[in-house]
């Protein structure tokens, strides 16, 4: 497993899937489609989950 970046590190290279807004159907995305745009990530836990 590889460390997780420090605060104001570059993220690190990664694909995920996504669903809801411009995504009517899941989609894989990846970090690198959004070069030169501001990005915020958010990972939602699984619902009804703790935490």
């Amino acid at each position: 497993m590889k460390p997780k970046p420090n605060i104001g590190e570059p993220a690190p290279h990664f694909d995920a899937s996504a669903i809801g807004g411009d995504f009517t159907e899941e989609t894989q995305i990846k970090l690198s489609d959004f070069i030169g745009q501001k990005v915020v990530l958010y990972f939602y836990p699984k619902n009804s989950t703790p935490g």
